[in-house]
């Protein structure tokens, strides 16, 4: 089984009010991260994205999931990473963020974790642009997880835009 089929596995296992505290977590240059589990609808092996013109450089283009569009994010691009070939790790996680559906391509996505808001520390003051789509710093063990604000990360405006093209 797949690191995503797991997950996925996973996913439908958890009902809505066991969802505190509770993020997918995924790698991304090295880096682990997680996204708050409630705005995760499944994780998707990278498949052909079809390239749309005059959108915002980070979203890659657009896929029919079950007959449905939707915008594709490469996280990479959206914080300034550096490009890296996609791989048979890469993954598509479809998030729904106020009532839109977005796919986020990450490099590899690890586990469903449940992280207590006491081990949850604001985001570090630095001058880094990537700051804002930051919620805060997951302690888990000796490991540090990047908490993201996917709603920071998906500005509602960029969500219109894409939406409408």
């Amino acid at each position: 089984m797949t690191a995503p089929e797991e997950v996925n596995r996973d996913l439908s296992s958890i009902n809505e009010d066991s969802m505190e505290g509770m993020y997918l977590t995924f790698d991304l240059a090295s880096e682990g991260y997680g996204l708050e589990i409630r705005h995760v609808i499944e994780i998707i092996g990278i498949q052909p994205i079809t390239a749309v013109p005059d959108l915002p450089d980070h979203v890659i283009g657009v896929l029919n999931l079950r007959g449905k569009v939707i915008p594709i994010i490469d996280v990479r691009r959206r914080f300034g990473l550096p490009h890296r070939d996609h791989d048979d790790r890469t993954c598509i996680v479809v998030v729904n963020v106020n009532e839109n559906s977005v796919g986020l391509v990450v490099d590899k996505v690890s586990e469903v974790i449940t992280i207590p808001a006491n081990e949850i520390e604001p985001p570090p003051g630095t001058n880094r642009n990537g700051k804002r789509y930051i919620a805060g710093m997951g302690k888990i063990g000796q490991q540090v997880k990047i908490l993201l604000d996917i709603e920071a990360l998906l500005e509602d405006e960029e969500l219109d835009e894409v939406a409408a093209a």
